[in-house]
């Protein structure tokens, strides 16, 4: 995190102070012993209630999260840290941890692992409530939520979590400020903290700064009192620094989750600056009023100084006391007309403003497999920030290459919106679905779409007939071994003085070389009298291409250099050629779109390659696309696939078969038994999308998949 923070004692007095019921004067410093505070030591015994009080209600949380590139939804896993905040298992985490999360699993510091489901993400404040789902009804140890913080300089505080992944993990440190705000290096703006793909936070939030041991896992996790009380919820951390959320704030979030399952803020759509510059102590600086927003409806301008907001005065003279202001906005009653008194030009004048509801900074994505695209809803917030022409449509966030999309006539491109498919209004994601299951496969579908200002038609083929797999090559000759150009230089090392050839670097088990009788080593100096002259690497195919020349069921004869007992030995040996293995790329493929896996039945020339005989059966994994549900189980390419929940797998349609078949079972957890080199192992892949009910393994009833 870059940026600055302008910290004065009158901005530490005044900070917030405006805001009604989010920071107010408690008992926290008095209830720290005096004793505790001169003596480090004498904090073992607080320390170590304070734990005894919160470590219950810690929650090692591992999370499968979700987000688009490349056109096509990609998954990866992520730990991070929550702590229990109701007895009925609510959590407060990070957005950033559990805000792209479909699936989610909480560890208890007893070991006791439940899944978890989503009750709120707010962005705004980086914050998420999750619930842990019991497996029968039953009451959670948790943590108190200090809803009246008063954080001094110099008080201790604990940070509790679970640095990389690790469970269970107390640091300690002190306030080293308890209203931290971000600007910019010029101290001219806030500067909000980043979440990734277009959400950001920092308007709403004054950070706890300390000094406790942050690492990555830790995000989410409590900040807690000596008292045992959690006064905010770890947010950043790095180069001895620590940020968290204020407990008010993230109380205000919980009670919202709680009473009506969402967020609601009011927006008004300005920005304002402190007034220190213009040496007044009342008021803020309108620096920006958005087009078309209620500010700029109601008639507020840019250089308008806000001196009363709802009735209330009001007085931002620092920049931290910029996210009481924003707080204060927030909670205006949406759908109403407000007063705002304001100084203009050195007049005062009373303006009414009809509050809106704030929007996300992002709307919903999804991927579309059958047209190969990602689409994303548009809000106001993605307007401003894309410069685009209008809120309708969905904004096209990236192309799968190969797919009927990137082929489109002309090419989309990422920052497309699109505004009518197959002859339907998009303004939802659904829209977009409804379109492509009315198309007509077998026809273009035709696009309307926004190009910046420009509207463009295109068309799309969504079925597009296989191209025919090439076939025509004739079988060819072929060793059974594999070599590397004797350089010179490698000539020099071995004493061969001006020797050439091919040194044999591997002998495949059941080939003609094999039972030949050539072995690693060898250095192949002649081919049917004739010399292999080569001697640099770019002429490492010359010996395949002359074998290759050679008819299948042929002898060859090689002169070859063996070294022995005695030293380097000439040698002749007679090879009958045979005819080289089914070439693995011509193949036929089984894929599983869901899981995103490609397999193939074993061929001759795998055998060989990966050390298998023929008895071996199974599927030979070729493709775990990256951030798909088989590579996130850790299913690699070149495993083999021998048994697939039970099912015993001999060739890839196999496979494919088994795993619809689990899928339609609803299955929870399918247990892969795969051959790995020269071992075995169990991998456990999770078929069933998540927020579907499956069935567990090894039982019949079912059971709620986590979010």
């Amino acid at each position: 995190m870059t940026g600055h923070g302008r910290v004065t004692s009158l901005a530490l007095t005044l900070a917030l102070g405006s805001a009604p019921g989010v920071w107010s004067d408690g008992p926290l410093a008095n209830e720290i012993p005096s004793a505790a505070r001169r003596d480090p030591e004498a904090l073992r015994p607080a320390v170590d209630a304070a734990v005894e009080k919160v470590l219950p209600a810690l929650v090692n949380l591992t999370i499968v999260s979700q987000r688009y590139a490349d056109g096509r939804a990609q998954r990866f896993r992520v730990a991070g840290s929550g702590v229990v905040v109701t007895p009925q298992g609510h959590v407060l985490t990070n957005y950033h941890v559990a805000g792209d999360s479909i699936r989610i699993r909480g560890t208890l510091s007893t070991g006791e692992v439940l899944d978890g489901e989503v009750v709120l993400h707010d962005p705004a404040t980086d914050l998420s409530v999750l619930r842990l789902v019991p497996h029968s009804p039953r009451r959670f140890a948790y943590a108190e939520l200090d809803r009246r913080v008063a954080l001094k300089v110099g008080d201790p505080v604990l940070a509790i979590g679970n640095p990389f992944a690790l469970a269970s993990s107390v640091t300690l440190g002190i306030v080293s400020n308890p209203r931290r705000v971000f600007t910019d290096a010029a101290g001219t703006e806030l500067v909000p903290v980043d979440l990734g793909a277009g959400e950001a936070a920092g308007t709403l939030t004054p950070w706890i700064q300390h000094d406790a041991l942050i690492l990555p896992g830790n995000s989410g996790g409590p900040l807690v009192d000596l008292a045992g009380r959690v006064v905010g919820i770890n947010e950043l951390g790095g180069s001895g620094l620590g940020f968290a959320i204020p407990a008010p704030v993230a109380a205000e979030v919980l009670a919202q989750a709680l009473e009506q399952g969402e967020v609601r803020r009011a927006w008004l759509g300005l920005s304002v600056l402190p007034v220190d510059k213009l040496g007044r102590d009342q008021g803020a600086l309108v620096a920006a009023v958005v087009e078309g927003s209620p500010a700029a409806r109601g008639g507020l301008l840019a250089g308008d100084l806000v001196l009363g907001l709802d009735g209330h005065p009001v007085a931002v003279r620092f920049f931290e006391e910029l996210p009481a202001f924003s707080q204060r906005v927030a909670s205006l009653p949406i759908g109403r007309k407000v007063p705002v008194e304001i100084e203009r030009a050195g007049v005062r004048r009373q303006l009414e403003l009809l509050t809106e509801p704030m929007e996300r900074g992002r709307g919903s994505e999804a991927e579309f497999r059958s047209l190969g695209l990602t689409a994303q809803e548009v809000t106001g917030p993605m307007v401003l920030a894309n410069r685009l022409a209008t809120k309708e449509g969905l904004l096209v966030t990236g192309l799968r290459s190969g797919a009927p999309a990137s082929r489109a006539r002309p090419q989309l491109q990422p920052g497309d919106v699109l505004l009518v498919a197959a002859g339907l209004p998009l303004a939802r994601l659904e829209d977009l679905t409804a379109a492509l299951e009315k198309a007509d496969r077998s026809a273009p579908l035709l696009l309307e779409l926004r190009r910046g200002r420009e509207s463009v038609l295109a068309t799309v083929q969504l079925e597009v007939p296989p191209g025919r797999l090439w076939g025509g090559e004739l079988p060819r000759a072929w060793l059974g071994l594999r070599t590397q150009v004797v350089t010179p230089e490698i000539a020099t090392a071995l004493g061969l003085a001006e020797r050439r050839g091919f040194r044999v670097t591997e002998v495949f088990d059941g080939g003609a070389a094999k039972r030949a009788g050539l072995a690693t080593g060898d250095i192949l100096t002649a081919l049917d009298g004739e010399p292999l002259s080569a001697a640099r690497v770019q002429e490492s195919e010359d010996l395949q291409h002359r074998i290759e020349e050679r008819p299948i069921g042929s002898a060859v004869r090689f002169d070859l250099l063996r070294h022995t007992s005695a030293g380097m030995s000439a040698i002749q040996l007679a090879v009958e050629l045979e005819a080289r293995p089914e070439d693995p790329g011509q193949a036929r493929l089984e894929r599983d779109d869901e899981l995103e896996i490609a397999a193939r039945d074993l061929t001759a020339f795998d055998r060989l390659r990966l050390h298998v005989g023929e008895e071996q059966r199974g599927a030979l994994v070729v493709e775990a696309t990256s951030g798909g549900w088989a590579q996130l189980a850790g299913l690699r390419t070149d495993d083999i696939v021998l048994r697939a929940g039970g099912r015993n797998v001999s060739d890839a349609a196999s496979l494919m078969k088994a795993l619809a078949a689990l899928r339609a079972e609803r299955t929870c957890t399918v247990e892969l038994f795969v051959r790995r080199g020269s071992l075995t192992q169990f991998l456990f892949l999770e078929p069933v999308r998540p927020g579907e009910p499956c069935r567990d393994a090894q039982s019949s009833s079912p059971s709620s998949s986590s979010n």
